[in-house]
């Protein structure tokens, strides 16, 4: 089979698959012969004609985009549907693009961020917005429910956040592999208009991200050292590794750990008990944990071992 015919049987296939009630259009009911939708009522949903549609079914001629368009409305396709049906019809390229969906987090995330008590780990979302986080990693970090949602990314953070950023002890390096990451994001979906304000507002602040930017470095990694110098408990030498969802929501589970009995596990030990003590007020009367978080934050560092 070519790949026309192939396209034929998907959209066969599809037609099967679907109620006249699922398409609103009348149901007669036990008078069908056909399971499915009838080429008739397809065409008249894609507003094409029965002869062009037979046609495409028996492979005879080749869908133009506008007609792709409107069969996948018509026969209700998903995106894996839609990505397979201009892929057979050698037309990926003029697939219609969607708006991006907001990003929610996978119950998944959450339970797996719940259960790190002692490990700081972030969810990073499309431009590595900072999804969500857990406590260990607002004591590492700041407080992220403190930052406006709008500016709750790892590289605005990075760039503009002067405790974020003066905490980082080769901020350069961490600063360069964090925007060809974000390059590399960009790649992936050039017109989304997000990331085009948060790369011409971090360009306009900063000249090295512009610099940077138009040198077109991407990064994979998933995995390396950062070495930070914390307010509160000194040096700290941590291993970053990043896990993606398999759900291709492109959500990132990014976790930062020390090795066992090393001077960087004892402090993360310590940072999170001073944590811990800083969100539970003492005289019960309901004290807000992020405005001592963020006291303890900016405050006087914590001895170390």
């Amino acid at each position: 089979m070519n790949s026309h015919a192939h396209l034929g049987a998907f959209l066969k296939a599809r037609r099967a698959q679907l109620t006249p009630r699922e398409c609103d259009l009348p149901d007669a009911g036990s008078g069908r012969r056909v399971a499915g939708l009838r080429r008739e009522e397809v065409a008249r949903l894609a507003a094409i004609s029965v002869d062009y549609y037979t046609r495409l079914e028996q492979g005879r001629v080749r869908a133009s985009a506008p007609v792709l368009a409107t069969l996948t409305r018509a026969l209700r396709l998903d995106e894996d549907q839609q990505s397979y049906l201009y892929a057979l019809a050698g037309r990926s390229d003029d697939r219609p693009r969607r708006p991006p969906s907001a990003q929610r987090l996978r119950p998944a995330m959450r339970r797996l961020l719940d259960q790190l008590a002692h490990t700081p780990a972030l969810v990073l979302g499309r431009r590595l917005d900072v999804l969500a986080w857990n406590q260990a990693a607002v004591a590492l970090y700041t407080d992220f429910s403190a930052v406006p949602p709008d500016r709750r990314n790892y590289v605005y953070l990075l760039f503009s956040d002067p405790a974020v950023r003066g905490m980082h002890r080769h901020w350069e390096h961490d600063a360069r592999d964090a925007l060809a990451a974000l390059r590399k994001e960009a790649a992936a979906d050039p017109d989304d208009p997000r990331l085009a304000r948060l790369v011409g507002e971090l360009s306009a602040q900063d000249p090295d991200f512009g610099t940077w930017w138009a040198e077109h470095r991407v990064v994979t990694a998933a995995y390396g050292t950062k070495q930070y110098r914390h307010p509160l408990v000194g040096d700290l030498v941590l291993d970053c590794d990043t896990w993606a969802s398999p759900d291709g929501s492109g959500q990132r589970l990014m976790v930062l750990t020390a090795e066992p009995g090393s001077p960087s596990h004892d402090a993360l030990r310590v940072l999170g008990s001073w944590d811990r003590a800083a969100a539970r007020p003492e005289d019960g009367a309901g004290e807000d944990p992020p405005v001592a978080r963020s006291s303890l934050r900016h405050g006087t560092r914590a001895p170390t071992r």
